[in-house]
């Protein structure tokens, strides 16, 4: 009796067991969910891509640095250390500028593309 029982309940526990690593990999094969695994790891080889490529660019750029002293030592030409760094400009929309489409005077400029007497259409007889 005990040994019938025994095996009973190791069936159910087998049953039981593998209906849910069954149901457990069901689930994963889903599209939703094979989505959002290609998605994590489209993320983590972009992420591991960029600080690969941030590391090359801090290599080259220090290499960079370490050959023109270099060179500069080799040509005698030394950077006066009195002298500031050059200046960089952020690119800034000039909004003054002419051409810049919220400029009054381009907007006046280009009044006639919306003047219905101005035509643009080559099919027609001349």
């Amino acid at each position: 009796m005990f040994r019938r029982t025994f095996w009973f309940s190791t069936g159910v526990a087998a049953g039981v067991w593998a209906t849910t690593k069954v149901n457990r990999k069901l689930r994963q094969l889903t599209p939703e969910s094979l989505a959002a695994t290609a998605a994590d790891k489209a993320l983590e080889t972009g992420a591991r891509l960029k600080d690969r490529a941030v590391n090359f660019a801090l290599d080259v750029r220090d290499n960079m640095a370490r050959r023109e002293a270099e060179l500069g030592e080799a040509l005698g030409i030394h950077e006066d250390p009195a002298l500031p760094a050059p200046r960089r400009y952020p690119a800034i929309e000039n909004r003054t500028h002419p051409q810049h489409r919220d400029n009054p005077q381009y907007i006046e400029n280009t009044k006639y593309i919306d003047d219905t007497t101005y035509s643009n259409d080559r099919n027609e007889d001349h």
